[in-house]
């Protein structure tokens, strides 16, 4: 029952944060700037994500523009794309073993099938909260590098919210993740219990059907004689 509950949290943690993860890539707001215009409360708010970038005025309009080539995006554009949808792929996989590994659920065979299922599932969930990790960290290095950079001449960005949303949702892939390797620990401890104690109790009655056997045979030869 304890193990049930917590593979329970520990599906709750990790779809959770998976579906934070998922929601970051159609997010505008990986990168804001904000510029100050000539007329009071007149402003123009620059926000990109790893596809394009937009432009929104003080009215609330917004103009969107894809980037051109991705053989021409920066580098670190590129590592990011490949990060978070290798953490979506993870992630996706991952929900689809937990529900088969889970021992709540029907499916999987016998309880140490079913474990070693839940393990991989909270492998492939702590995999991809690192891969999303990794990818939002090094967007927000990028940002960082050039806002405190004094010879960067060009617009400069802070971290948009979609950065906190991923770094969230990962920590929580990572957690659950975690408990699910955690949670199977009992079912192979027990297991091996079990197959201890039936090898003590056969060794244990062999002696003891031997000091019989020869206590008879003691007897019908006093008999005997």
């Amino acid at each position: 029952m304890k193990r049930m509950f917590q593979e329970i949290l520990a599906f709750i943690f990790t779809t959770s944060g998976w579906i934070l993860v998922s929601s970051t890539l159609p997010t505008d707001y990986w990168k804001v700037a904000s510029l100050d215009g000539t007329i009071i409360l007149a402003s123009a708010l620059y926000s990109a994500n790893l596809w394009k970038i937009c432009v929104t005025d003080s009215t609330g309009v917004s103009d969107c523009k894809d980037f051109p080539s991705m053989l021409a995006l920066d580098g670190y554009i590129q590592a990011c794309r490949a990060l978070m949808i290798a953490a979506i792929c993870l992630g996706f996989f991952g929900s689809t073993f937990a529900l088969i590994g889970m021992k709540c659920t029907k499916i999987g065979g016998t309880d140490k099938n079913k474990a070693r299922i839940a393990c991989f599932a909270g492998v492939n969930f702590i995999l991809s909260g690192l891969c999303s990790l990794s990818g939002c960290s090094l967007y927000a290095h990028q940002i960082t590098s050039e806002f405190f950079d004094p010879t960067f001449v060009a617009l400069k960005y802070e971290l948009g919210v979609a950065l906190f949303i991923g770094w969230g949702g990962s920590v929580l892939c990572i957690l659950g993740g975690s408990m699910f390797c955690f949670s199977i620990t009992g079912s192979f401890t027990k297991s091996h219990s079990q197959q201890n104690y039936i090898y003590k109790g056969a060794a244990s009655h062999v002696p003891s059907q031997a000091k019989s056997t020869s206590r008879q045979q003691q007897l019908l030869q006093a008999a005997a004689s």
